[in-house]
């Protein structure tokens, strides 16, 4: 089995996504000429996009769009070069409108485009361990002004807290009403941003009073899991292969992209965090942490941190791994689980 296999093994268990869904449009007049299309693609390729004409009809132009964005404009039939290059990761839906006759009319076709990276297994060392709340269900973990914030999930014990890491002293701390499940948190502003599950719900509460400023709505009907920020947006996961970019501001969806570990869909991208411009994220039941480039969504490094699971008490309720926290004072990450007893400062190597 080759390496980058095995990677994909200890990030998925392994599902692999439909490849061969290669989309044809049902138009009875125009059809992309599907004949030649690869079931994947990978950005340093392209593809030839041709339109069939079998009626003979008379062309005057030909608009190209792929996921609703325009991407060219030809004369008749000539055929189109499309490099996939700038192209996010994922599904591209094409779409060619069709001018003739004095009308118009679309054929549709749909192809994957997955990454070209193959993802290292990177190292890590425990510098530290420290005490967690074993009854912490961790959904969100993240330092702000060298103090750790956490948030935590279950109907009934969600909370958001902050405390001091070394010793898990609880400095503040807010319980949700009993009919939320907390999810994701990030710090942006003096802001904290908290998501729940699948109440289509979240919150926004100053850092250091933990008032609560704002309760909104998700753009989209989708679940609240993991949450982070670049210093300008926030990027929220739920529980799919998409993270999606967020305006902190509006709370609108900005954009999205699609994690894939080379050919492989990731799907349950959980609890996220950013560091040194890439998104750590764990993916949910996976004892891994997979480094994600946030311009493409590919996932450029996995960190297996299975071992962990033999330096914790375990109990009935302990859960899986989840929550990462990177300390920019110390430059280094800390993980935890959920109803762990124990939080590991570690260091990363290749």
């Amino acid at each position: 089995m080759k390496k980058y296999n095995l990677l994909s093994f200890i990030l998925l268990g392994i599902t692999f996504s439909n490849c061969g869904d290669t989309k044809k449009g049902e138009n009875s007049i125009f059809n992309f000429d599907t004949s030649k299309f690869k079931e994947q693609y990978q950005p340093q390729e392209a593809l030839s996009l041709e339109i069939l004409n079998p009626k003979e009809k008379a062309i005057d132009s030909i608009v190209y769009f792929t996921n609703d964005k325009k991407i060219a404009s030809k004369k008749g039939l000539e055929k189109l070069t499309f490099e996939l290059k700038d192209q996010k990761l994922g599904y591209q839906n094409l779409k060619a409108l069709v001018y003739y006759d004095g009308g118009n009319s679309e054929a549709t076709a749909r192809v994957e485009l997955v990454s070209n990276i193959h993802p290292k297994l990177l190292k890590y060392t425990i510098v530290n361990t420290y005490p967690h709340d074993i009854k912490a269900y961790t959904q969100g973990l993240e330092f702000y002004r060298d103090t750790l914030y956490e948030g935590t999930g279950q109907y009934g014990k969600s909370q958001l807290k902050k405390t001091d890491y070394k010793t898990g002293k609880v400095y503040k701390e807010i319980e949700l009403d009993s009919k939320y499940f907390g999810e994701g948190i990030t710090i942006l502003n003096n802001k904290v941003y908290q998501l729940t599950w699948k109440e289509n719900e979240g919150y926004v509460y100053n850092a250091d009073t933990f008032k609560k400023e704002k309760t909104f709505s998700y753009f989209k009907n989708i679940e609240g899991w993991g949450l982070t920020n670049d210093g300008k947006n926030l990027y929220q996961s739920d529980g799919t292969e998409k993270i999606w970019i967020i305006d902190p501001v509006t709370l609108k969806e900005i954009d999205f992209i699609n994690v894939y570990s080379y050919e492989t869909k990731i799907k349950s991208v959980n609890e996220l965090e950013w560091i040194d411009g890439k998104i750590y994220g764990n993916v949910y039941q996976k004892d891994a942490i997979a480094v994600i480039n946030p311009k493409n969504g590919a996932v450029e490094g996995i960190i297996n941190l299975a071992d962990l699971n033999n330096k914790i008490t375990k109990l009935p309720d302990t859960d899986v791994l989840n929550g990462i926290a990177y300390n920019p004072k110390t430059k280094t990450i800390f993980v935890t689980g959920k109803n762990w007893d124990k939080m590991f400062e570690i260091k990363i190597t290749e």
